[in-house]
């Protein structure tokens, strides 16, 4: 029977996710609950996971590494950024221990970019790209360190990063799901989108948002407008304004990466459910080559348990 070697926790704004790991990262139970920041601060932090792991059984002493926004200034405990650049190996050599009573609990720390004219942070990210680190060591490369090339990682904050080697050289924050949610709720927008269905990435409407956008995504602003006209004068349909609404503003992020990081051939798209076909088909039409895709919970997981690995290991940890 298999023992669990080590606890992992993605811990949220709005969410909370915990998997009770054996040694070589296999899945013994795991918990998800909606109790994120606000819920768990008036609950009590270490009360949340503590009743977690009691319903799953797991004993004192098993270790608890964690990641996501229970590091933040209104978290669990503050895990402090580390400066980019930066090896992803050094998150676990660093991660922050948290005081408790029933075990050891250690926080990853986010990344900071303290480029004057780019600042940028990002906590939660960073541990799926720690998965992805890991997957090209493993590949045979002896004579390297970790992963080179570019991750996309989708979200309300999508993160678009350069790995070089292992380490993450630089990143750029665009807010796409923020600006759709905001746009599609609370904008004069919201009239000509009022109860569509979720986008379908085969919507000929997406595509050409994408395609217009990446085109001159200086003239976003003015065709974001053209939706609700298009709702006032013509009788859009609420589904095709949404379809282009979420092109238009997938293409723009494309587009706005593009002219930060260089070519985009080659991107790992690091995402989940609706948001990676989305993705997928607006990296079709972008003509972006060789994309290869890994799953954003998957990756989440075995970067928390390569964390652990590190941190708790006999021979001494890095948490502090």
């Amino acid at each position: 029977m298999r023992v669990p070697a080590h606890v992992v926790v993605d811990w949220g704004t709005s969410s909370f996710r915990l998997w009770t790991l054996d040694a070589d990262g296999h899945v013994l139970a795991e918990r998800r609950s909606a109790q994120g920041l606000a819920a768990s601060a008036a609950e009590g932090f270490e009360m949340v996971l503590e009743s977690h792991l009691a319903a799953l059984g797991v004993p004192a002493g098993v270790p608890a590494m964690m990641c996501g926004m229970v590091g933040s200034r209104s978290g669990w405990k503050e895990a402090a950024y580390l400066d980019a650049p930066v090896r992803l190996d050094r998150l676990a050599e660093l991660a922050t221990a948290v005081p408790a009573a029933r075990r050891k609990v250690a926080i990853l720390p986010g990344i900071a970019q303290r480029r004057r004219r780019h600042p940028d942070v990002m906590r939660g990210e960073e541990t799926q790209m720690l998965a992805l680190s890991r997957e090209g060591r493993e590949a045979g490369h002896r004579d390297r360190k970790g992963f080179d090339g570019l991750a996309c990682l989708p979200g309300t904050h999508s993160k678009w990063v350069r790995l070089e080697d292992g380490a993450v050289e630089r990143f750029s924050t665009f807010m796409t799901g923020e600006l759709f949610q905001l746009l599609r709720t609370g904008s004069v927008i919201a009239p000509a989108v009022e109860g569509a269905p979720p986008v379908d990435p085969a919507a000929p409407a997406f595509a050409r948002g994408v395609a217009d956008a990446l085109e001159a995504p200086e003239t976003v602003g003015n065709r974001l407008f053209e939706l609700r006209a298009g709702w006032l004068l013509a009788d859009v349909p609420v589904e095709e304004a949404q379809a282009r609404l979420s092109g238009l503003l997938i293409g723009m992020e494309i587009a706005g990466a593009r002219q930060r990081l260089g070519r985009l051939d080659g991107t790992v798209l690091i995402a989940s459910g609706a948001a990676a076909a989305l993705y997928r088909r607006a990296f079709a039409v972008a003509e972006i080559a060789d994309v290869a895709r890994r799953d954003a919970e998957t990756c989440v997981r075995e970067g928390l348990h390569e964390a652990a690995r590190i941190a708790f290991a006999p021979a001494g940890g890095g948490v502090r």
